[in-house]
C-alpha cells in the first residue's frame, strides 16, 4: 500500500485559512485529519493485509468526499454544504466512524467536544453564506 500524502499546497488547508481556535484545531486534527485531509497519519496496522486494503479505500472515499488540506479550492457553495455536512454527521455521531477508533481512542469526541466542533462550523458555515451574499 502506497502511504505517501499528497504534498501540501500552502494557503489551501481549511485551519490555516479559517484561522480556527487552537482547541478546534486540535480536535480536527486528532478526529478529522486522518482520513480527510493530506496529512494521514498511517498506524501499525496499515502494514497488514487485508486491513491496509481496507483502511486505503477509506482514507481514499474520505478525501473524497472532504479534503481538510485542499478546503480553499472548494467554491464557497460547495464550503458551506461540506461543512453542514460536517456539522450533520458529527451530531449525528456518524463521524468519526466507530471503527477508525481501534487505534485512535483519542480520536473519540466528547459531548463537550461535539458541541464546540459543530457550533465552530456552523459559525464558519454561517460566515461562509454571509460573504456569498455580499
Amino acid at each position: 500500500m502506497d502511504k505517501t500524502n499528497p504534498v501540501p499546497t500552502p494557503g489551501m488547508d481549511f485551519i490555516k485559512i479559517k484561522n480556527t481556535p487552537p482547541e478546534v484545531a486540535a480536535i480536527i486534527n486528532r478526529s478529522c485529519y486522518d482520513c480527510h485531509s493530506n496529512e494521514t497519519r498511517y498506524p501499525w496496522y496499515s502494514n497488514i493485509a487485508p486491513s491496509s486494503w481496507i483502511l486505503k479505500n477509506h482514507i481514499d472515499e474520505g478525501r473524497k468526499e472532504l479534503n481538510f488540506s485542499t478546503f480553499a479550492v472548494y467554491e464557497p457553495k460547495t464550503q458551506a454544504h461540506k461543512l453542514q455536512e460536517c456539522i450533520e454527521m458529527v451530531e449525528k455521531k456518524q463521524m468519526p466512524l466507530e471503527s477508525y477508533f481501534i487505534g485512535h481512542q483519542d480520536a473519540k469526541l466528547t459531548d463537550v467536544q461535539r458541541k464546540l466542533l459543530t457550533d465552530y462550523f456552523k459559525r464558519e458555515k454561517q460566515e461562509t453564506e454571509r460573504k456569498m451574499s455580499l
